[in-house]
């Protein structure tokens, strides 16, 4: 039989938020003459837990040189996002190849780790030996400026000592940094540092500057580096790095590829002062051509924390409804009308029981929110060991009525492994809402203050697109209210002591399937 030869590329495409335009982002080598394709060039991708990034994988065997993809034959195409990846066992995805109707084309393994380098820090401390004398009376005041170089040559301040006064051998404060900040994680960038005498005007006087590298500095953990201060070509003076302490700290993927489960709740309001889910002017209108501000707000925020619970189940709540057949008030009521198992399957499951409750519940009041508070904190209370996280989401359009219980029961919960996200939809003003969110003052009841600060709250309105563009509301919505949330996880392992648990073996393919690494890395936002 004759021997076919063929030669295989996979391509990677991002999406973009505004126009949901595929944009290639890069392509792996070409392997020739295997149904196991075993990629090595990685893609370093910027990750961010609040954005829903949409990866698109499509594979080729390449007939010809040129770089046309649509002159080469297609051999199908994985869809997913990259919080699917990371939030899979291992940040291991294995999805099926599609796009050639009536035929299977295989499957496609991705894989994602973390840099290390954008988890580094290091701590630092300088002392000045003899400095230039600028003062006419008494003696220096000195800092130092630390900067490091970009790309183009030019420079950009990452960090400022402390002004030590009135001595001419300072001893400056250690300080630490994360590595990303000090030389964007190339070890070799140069770094340099300007030495000044303090001024209160000002205009401080230059004494001299001195470069050196972060590789540089890790060499002198065992031992004192002196570094010569110039003075433009004169030295006379120097500088000491006394200590250099490096720390890699545990990042929030490290827990989930530990195996940790992000387990999420969704609370409506059903109060009355919505407005006749029938009628138009209703938060809860159900128009045939769009979402309104509830289901916006629950499929922003839910289809990106759904890739980071497995099982995909997730408990959903109404409160402020008078529930058939007898007409109770209820402040904490299933959805799906089932009290014994709460649970819907993904997203659309929610959505779905959200749609159903509408035509059979009737909104009453008043507007109570401790209840599904407490309802997720009791779950929250059974499994304090880290291996799961539980997230509130609090749709509502107003004034809370038990604030004072609703103050107790965020205090209490925030000992626990929850945060609380509260959307807020609708014209009112919700300064009740705001003074929940502890940004401004930790939130306290009856003399106890919360342990950290759980709750982060939003208008829905200033994240609308004046243009009409949902995607890009639910968007911007799910970046503001998401953004916190590792910080707020990282407080809760951190201050518990509890540490990721242990990283599944690496996956060695036997025969693989069209394996493609992906590397992501945290954006240092500095």
């Amino acid at each position: 039989p004759s021997f076919v030869s063929f030669s295989t590329v996979c391509v990677l495409y991002t999406q973009g938020i505004a126009n949901r335009e595929w944009r290639e982002f890069g392509r792996t080598e070409v392997i020739d003459n295997t149904l196991n394709p075993d990629f090595v060039r990685k893609f370093i991708v910027d990750y961010f837990f609040e954005e829903r990034q949409n990866l698109r994988f499509d594979l080729y065997d390449l007939d010809c040189k040129s770089d046309n993809l649509s002159k080469h034959d297609f051999l199908g195409q994985a869809f997913c996002t990259l919080g699917e990846i990371v939030g899979s066992l291992g940040s291991r995805l294995e999805k099926p190849l599609i796009g050639i109707p009536g035929k299977k084309c295989g499957t496609i393994i991705i894989r994602a780790e973390e840099l290390s380098n954008c988890r580094e820090s290091v701590m630092l401390q300088f002392c000045g030996n003899k400095l230039d004398k600028k003062d006419f009376f008494g003696k220096s005041d000195p800092f130092l400026v630390f900067y490091r170089s970009n790309e183009d040559g030019s420079y950009t301040i990452c960090h400022k000592t402390e002004v030590v006064k009135n001595t001419l051998d300072p001893v400056w404060q250690a300080f630490k940094i994360p590595v990303r900040a000090l030389c964007n994680g190339d070890y070799d960038r140069s770094i340099k540092v300007e030495v000044y005498d303090w001024d209160r005007d000002g205009g401080h006087d230059f004494i001299g500057e001195f470069s050196t590298s972060y590789r540089e500095m890790c060499r002198s953990q065992s031992q004192f580096h002196v570094y010569e201060v110039l003075f433009f070509t004169h030295t006379h003076t120097h500088v000491t790095l006394l200590s250099c302490l490096v720390d890699t700290e545990l990042s929030f993927l490290d827990y989930i590829r530990g195996g940790t489960q992000i387990n999420f709740t969704v609370a409506i309001d059903f109060t009355a002062s919505n407005g006749n889910p029938s009628q138009p002017t209703s938060l809860h209108y159900m128009s045939p051509y769009q979402l309104n501000d509830y289901a916006m707000a629950l499929r922003a925020i839910g289809e990106i924390i759904q890739d980071y619970d497995s099982d995909k189940l997730f408990p959903a709540l109404g409160f402020g409804a008078k529930l058939p057949p007898d007409g109770r008030v209820s402040h904490e009521f299933p959805l799906n009308g089932n009290p014994q198992n709460p649970y819907c399957s993904g997203i659309d499951g929610v959505m779905e029981a959200y749609y159903q409750s509408l035509k059979s519940v009737r909104l009453y009041g008043p507007t109570h929110f401790s209840p599904v508070i407490n309802h997720v904190a009791r779950y929250a209370s059974a499994v304090t060991d880290g291996s799961q996280y539980f997230i509130l989401l609090i749709i509502s359009d107003g004034v809370i009525t038990d604030m004072a219980q609703t103050k107790e029961s965020i205090v209490n919960a925030a000992s626990l492994p929850m945060s609380i996200i509260i959307v807020g939809v609708g014209p009112a003003e919700f300064d009740e809402m705001i003074e929940l969110d502890g940004d401004e003052e930790r939130i306290s009841s009856q003399g106890r203050y919360a342990e950290r600060d759980i709750v982060q709250f939003v208008p829905f309105r200033d994240y609308i697109d004046r243009r009409g563009n949902h995607i890009l509301s639910m968007a911007r919505l799910a970046k503001e209210v998401l953004a916190e949330i590792p910080d707020q996880f990282l407080s809760y392992m951190r201050t518990r002591g509890i540490k990721p648990g242990p990283q599944p073996p690496p996956y060695t393919p036997c025969p693989p399937p069209a394996i493609h690494p992906l590397h992501t890395r945290r954006v240092s936002r500095i």
